[in-house]
């Protein structure tokens, strides 16, 4: 069950640039607004990821990820939206204007449309996606229940939401969109 008022607390946090975590398919994320450049660059520096890498952006639906990507065609927008809402994520073409904070040295993006209850609503209340990485320490396992990410992050976190983290034992599936190829195994 999915706690309405958290999520407006959340969300609320979110909006003001704030970064929270959550429970997402695998583990718990951690997030933030992406169009706030500090909240993405404060959330890079917490995990000690290097931007270079980039980001994933989950969403409640495939229309609130197309600001930021390029479907190119058809076949590809079917293939994709076979597997969603669900744990898999996609590697598109990004839009010239989504900023290396979230594309790192690729001209691509990371995308989703979860799920997971929580990310829903979460994406649904802000009405946007938001970025998500797991919450860990770059190189470190992730987290699997709040209370880890109580003890990993401490008051760095603006923001827990408490829920279940669904069964997949590992972090989601990451494909590329163009060629299929399997970029990592879920």
């Amino acid at each position: 069950m999915v706690n309405l008022w958290k999520i407006k607390q959340a969300a609320n946090v979110l909006l003001n640039g704030g970064i929270i975590a959550y429970p997402t398919e695998a583990v718990y994320g951690l997030g933030c607004n992406p169009v706030d450049n500090s909240a993405v660059m404060r959330l890079l520096q917490l995990k000690t990821r290097p931007m270079e890498k980039g980001l994933i952006l989950v969403a409640a639906t495939l229309e609130q990820l197309e600001a930021y990507i390029v479907i190119p065609s058809k076949e590809i927008r079917v293939k994709i939206s076979a597997t969603w809402p669900g744990p898999v994520t996609w590697v598109l073409p990004a839009k010239p204007w989504v900023p290396p904070t979230l594309t790192g040295i690729h001209h691509t993006l990371a995308v989703r449309v979860s799920a997971h209850p929580v990310v829903q609503a979460l994406c649904r209340e802000i009405d946007q996606p938001l970025v998500s990485t797991s919450a860990n320490l770059e190189s470190a396992p992730p987290a699997r229940s709040a209370l880890a990410v109580q003890r990993i992050f401490g008051q760095n976190i603006d923001f827990i939401l408490h829920g279940r983290v669904n069964p997949l034992a590992n972090p989601t599936e990451i494909r590329d969109a163009l060629t299929d190829k399997i970029l990592r195994a879920s």
